[in-house]
Formats: C-alpha cells, structure tokens, sequence
C-alpha cells in the first residue's frame, strides 16, 4: 500500500469517528427524550449523560472561540499527507453544504450549537440522570 493510501485511509477513518461523534450528540439527545417517553432507564444513566453533555459543551465551546474541531483539523492534514482534496471551515458547515448545498456564515452555526447545548442541558432538568449502585433497585423517575 503506498504511502498516500494509508494517510487517505487515516483521514478517511478520522472521518467515520467524526460522524460517529456527531451521531452520538444528535441521536443521543433524542434517545433521551425518547427514552423519557418509554421508560427507557438506561438513558437515565449518569456516565451515558455525562458524556453526551461534554461532548456537546466541547462543540459549543469551540464554536464560541472560534476554533475548528481537532479532528477536523486532523483529517485535513491526513488528506494533505496524501494528496487528496481538503475543505475549508468546519466539518459540519463542510458536510451541510455539500448535501444540502447549504451555506451560512460561521455565526449561524455557533447558534446553532449553542442551541443545540441549551436542548442537552434542558433534557438534564426535564429527564435528570441518576445514579445506580449494582443490586440498587431501578426505578424510573418521572
């Protein structure tokens, strides 16, 4: 395999963790609320809700100060190494634009983070974690 090849291959995986990681802020907040509305207990778990909420705050964060995502930043220069095409600007605004040929100037998006972090935090309020001991029984707040 040549040289090129695996750093594509590398930007290519840091992608698919990108939208995995995206996935999970989204797709987590609904499952929250879903998980609400169908006594689901596992969304209710304290680590589960811990990890979504920084994930979000690191997104709202970056937006705020203006800075460009590390693993975008990563796979850009993976693509580099290798000789294939890069993108300016964000992951988000790069993938919105090119599916939904979509633009926006960067402030658009830094609302719409932050919004998106006011949601997590109000699923904290209206669906608060709890925390569970082995052989606790689990009950379902409502």
């Amino acid at each position: 395999m040549a040289r090129e090849s695996v750093y594509v291959l590398a930007a290519d995986l840091v992608l698919l963790l990108h939208v995995l990681f995206v996935a999970f802020v989204v797709v987590g907040l609904v499952l929250i609320f879903a998980g609400y509305l169908l006594a689901w207990r596992w969304v209710r778990r304290f680590w589960f809700r811990a990890a979504h909420l920084a994930a979000i705050a690191v997104v709202v964060v970056q937006a705020w100060l203006g800075v460009l995502c590390p693993l975008t930043i990563l796979e850009m220069a993976l693509r580099e190494c290798g000789g294939d095409a890069t993108y300016t600007g964000s992951f988000i605004a790069h993938w919105l634009e090119s599916i939904l040929y979509y633009r926006a100037p960067a402030w658009a998006f830094t609302a719409a983070y932050t919004a998106f972090g006011l949601l997590v935090l109000l699923s904290w309020v209206c669906v608060p974690p709890g925390r569970y001991r082995k052989g606790q029984a689990r009950t379902v707040r409502r």
